[in-house]
């Protein structure tokens, strides 16, 4: 699995979110400077963060980005998923539909594939990867 550009950056915005005492608001240029991620880049990273519930804004001029949950009740998959998209298993046929049955088999391990890569960031929590930092 690789992860996308954004959704490092998400994480480690996030990771160090949950490394903040008392969940106080930080502002995007803090947490961009945190994550390594040019600020307009991970504005846009952390919208989808906020539509799915794993990040609140609060605006003015004390107002910042805070985590909307605990850090042990966001898993890494719903990070993930919120900013790249659904974690799928893709073989696209090839040719001319003659090896119908090996796309299918192809299509199942792939499947099967993204259901444990699923599976296993599901278990993994912002708190477990803050703590790592």
């Amino acid at each position: 699995m690789r992860l996308t550009r954004s959704s490092s950056y998400a994480v480690r915005a996030l990771a160090h979110l949950a490394g903040q005492p008392g969940n106080q608001p930080l502002p995007s240029h803090a947490l961009a400077r945190a994550s390594g991620a040019p600020e307009r880049f991970l504005l846009k990273t952390l919208k989808p963060l906020v539509d799915a519930g794993v990040l609140r804004s609060d605006r003015g001029p004390n107002g910042g980005y805070r985590l909307a949950r605990p850090a042990k009740a966001i898993a890494l998959l719903e990070v993930v998923e919120a900013v790249s998209g659904p974690i799928r298993g893709e073989a696209p046929p090839a040719g001319d539909g003659s090896g119908a049955a090996l796309d299918r088999r192809l299509q199942a391990a792939c499947d099967a594939a993204a259901r444990l890569t699923r599976e296993q960031l599901g278990k993994v929590t912002l708190a477990e990867l803050a703590k790592a930092r």
